[in-house]
This record gives C-alpha cells, sequence and structure tokens, in this order.
C-alpha cells in the first residue's frame, strides 16, 4: 500500500513538472516569436516548428497520465481539483503555441523594416504581456491586451504601410488578443487550484 501511495504521488509531480515544461516553452516561444517579427528572422519558425513537436508530445503525455490516475487512482479533493484543472489547462498551452507559430510565420525582414515605431512598440508590448502573464494579475493584463490591439489596428489603418503588410500584421494583432485570452482561461483554472489548497478561500469554477 505505501509503495503504491508513493508511486501515486510520483505520478502526480511528474504531470506538475510536465506542465510547468509546457508553461515554459510556451512562454519562450512568445518571446521569441516577437524579436523575429520585429527582427524580420524568418529563421525562428524552424526552431519553433521542432519546439511544438516536443509540446505536442507533453500534452499528450500529460493528458495519458491525468487519465490513468482518474481511471485508477480515484483521486479525491485537492488530488482531484488538480488534475481536472491541468485536463484544463494544458488545450490552452498547446494552443497558445499555435498562434506562436502564426505570429512567428509573419516574419519578413523587408515586412519588419516598413514598420513604424509606434507600431514596433506596441507589438513588443503585446508580446511583453504575453510572456510574463501572472496569474494574479492576468486580467488585467488581458484588457490592456485588448487596448493595445484596438490601438495597434488604428496604427495600421493609419496607412505608411503596403496593403500585404497592413493585412499581416492586423492578423499578427489578434493572435496576440487571442493569446491574451487563452492566458486568462489558464490563469482562471490556477487561481482556482491555488484557492482550494488555501483553508477559508472559495473560489468558483470559470469553464
Amino acid at each position: 500500500m505505501v509503495e503504491l501511495r508513493l508511486r501515486y504521488h510520483q505520478q502526480l509531480e511528474a504531470i506538475e513538472s510536465k506542465v510547468m515544461q509546457l508553461f515554459a516553452l510556451v512562454a519562450e516561444g512568445v518571446a521569441g516569436a516577437t524579436d523575429a517579427l520585429l527582427g524580420g528572422d524568418s529563421s525562428v519558425v524552424e526552431v519553433l516548428a521542432a519546439r511544438e513537436l516536443v509540446i505536442d508530445a507533453l500534452y499528450l503525455d500529460v493528458e495519458a497520465l491525468v487519465n490513468q490516475l482518474l481511471a485508477l487512482q480515484g483521486p479525491v479533493a485537492t488530488d482531484l481539483r488538480f488534475l481536472l484543472s491541468v485536463l484544463r489547462i494544458v488545450p490552452e498551452l498547446e494552443r497558445s503555441h499555435d498562434l506562436v507559430m502564426h505570429i512567428a510565420h509573419g516574419a519578413n525582414p523587408s515586412r519588419s523594416q516598413e514598420l513604424s515605431p509606434r507600431t514596433r512598440g506596441l507589438i513588443e508590448r503585446m508580446g511583453s504581456l504575453g510572456d510574463r502573464a501572472i496569474a494574479a494579475a492576468v486580467c488585467e493584463r488581458d484588457d490592456e491586451m485588448d487596448a493595445l490591439h484596438a490601438s495597434l489596428i488604428a496604427e495600421l489603418g493609419s496607412g505608411g504601410l503596403t496593403l500585404s503588410t497592413a493585412m499581416d500584421m492586423t492578423l499578427v494583432a489578434r493572435f496576440y488578443e487571442r493569446l491574451g485570452d487563452h492566458a486568462v482561461n489558464i490563469a482562471r483554472r490556477v487561481m482556482f487550484l491555488a484557492a482550494s489548497e488555501i483553508p477559508g478561500i472559495a473560489t468558483q469554477s470559470s469553464s
């Protein structure tokens, strides 16, 4: 019995470690894609494509481990909340990196040279919000991301860019905004889980 419980807790720790690895990979991807976009470095797509394979494998591995524990161990209380939260979080992380890939595909040397200082500043700020979102403040950051998205669209519509670049950057702005939405969903699950572990604090689950 002791050996079984030890194995169970080792599996929980393995799941947590893999989820943290996913967080790190996605955050690094956001930063890398933003730098590539502003610098016009299209070679980053290959790096992120290789990372995408790692993320997809981790996602499937975590999902399989969680489903195995749910089926065989019958977890309750905090452990059950943790496992159910993981099932909600890992798809959000996987989809977030898909958006990172879309952003990276926008990297192009000539396009980068067209961007105005204000456009570059707005993109840089959106990338910064995307890779440094903190669970406790992420809803405020999402509001700022929405405001930055609106400002960037207005800037792109003011002229000065070729139609092709303006259209591509409009898509990029949308990808960053959607990253913010995923960050909010993840943060709500994290805060729900954290609150469940603190006596006297109750939260409501968000789908």
